[in-house]
């Protein structure tokens, strides 16, 4: 597998960064949260560019560059949930340009006639509360349910543009023509290799920000990146990213590929190595900026946030790791 983009994705890279970096700003992130902004119009800009339309799982080498990016950007639309854990669990079910996410646990499916009744609590479900069609997984399969026949009440999280809901069906009946036959298993890896590169993403706009600021901020009658033990923590967080972004793309890789063999505890690996990068560069981040990045003022607070909170969606660094273990340990055996 090639692990360096070729002339057409660096030129995808580009003009995804160049869109995110002039409508997906700061300042208008600070819209949202503060003035009540709403993001749909960004969404239907995502829409209109093509950016929904990676629902192959070839194109995912393609989709996770728009991810990393809009990461990096602290993207406020459901295009993360939309794409990577909605169209995974229901490939080929239309949106039509509206959002959807995924539910992988908490809900059981009893039979009931000719079709089956869901019931049941779903915590931590990203943009839950805005998702227009949510795909359900229950060990009778996988249901697709409108989101008006449920009742989701969004959560408040650290990171305020990010939209974490939790989800009750009560009663909610499902026939045989809302049943999407997907292996769950094979779909998880889209959704776990997503958090990492947005989370990746999240991280290098960290770094970014660090080094401009260690280059201007002056101590002593010197720039503090002069001083080694800034140098070593910037050099730390380049190096922990790094790592973290050739693992999620190797993730990535092996899904475009079909490797089903292989895309599960490639996406495992992805999604520990991001939660162990933004471990360190949120600590070193912090450090470098003297603290002031956590304050509202500071921009570096929405990558920190975001970096942070795809640690804590479907399962973190330390859960992975076992999962990986147990999964090389099988192979052993």
């Amino acid at each position: 597998m090639l692990m360096e983009f070729d002339s057409d994705q660096r030129l995808w890279r580009d003009t995804v960064r160049d869109v995110v970096a002039k409508e997906c700003s700061p300042a208008f992130a600070r819209s949202v949260v503060d003035d009540g902004v709403d993001p749909n119009a960004l969404w239907k800009l995502y829409n209109k560019q093509g950016w929904t339309e990676f629902t192959d799982r070839a194109d995912m080498v393609e989709l996770g560059i728009v991810l990393e990016e809009l990461g990096r950007g602290t993207d406020p639309t459901p295009y993360l949930a939309t794409m990577t854990q909605f169209t995974p669990l229901a490939p080929g079910f239309s949106l039509d340009g509206a959002a959807g996410t995924g539910v992988f646990s908490g809900v059981a499916a009893r039979p009931d006639g000719g079709g089956w009744i869901l019931q049941g609590t779903a915590s931590h479900v990203l943009d839950g509360d805005r998702a227009h069609r949510i795909a359900v997984v229950t060990a009778a399969g996988i249901f697709v349910v409108r989101g008006a026949d449920v009742a989701a009440t969004r959560t408040p999280v650290f990171d305020p543009l990010l939209h974490v809901a939790e989800i009750a069906f009560s009663g909610v009946r499902v026939s045989r023509e809302d049943r999407v036959d997907v292996d769950p298993a094979l779909a998880l890896p889209v959704a776990l290799t997503g958090l990492a590169l947005t989370m990746v993403g999240a991280c290098q706009r960290t770094l970014d920000m660090v080094l401009d600021h260690v280059k201007n901020r002056q101590q002593f009658g010197a720039p503090i990146g002069s001083f080694q033990a800034v140098k070593h923590k910037a050099a730390d967080m380049h190096v922990a990213i790094e790592r973290a972004r050739a693992l999620a793309y190797y993730s990535a890789l092996t899904i475009a590929a079909g490797d089903d063999e292989h895309c599960v505890v490639a996406a495992s690996m992805a999604k520990a190595s991001a939660g162990e990068c933004q471990s360190l560069v949120f600590r070193h981040g912090l450090q470098l900026f003297g603290a002031m990045g956590f304050t509202w003022e500071n921009d570096l607070q929405f990558a920190l946030k975001r970096a942070k909170a795809g640690e804590l969606l479907l399962g973190g660094a330390a859960e992975h790791r076992a999962k990986i273990f147990e999964e090389r340990h099988a192979v052993d055996i």
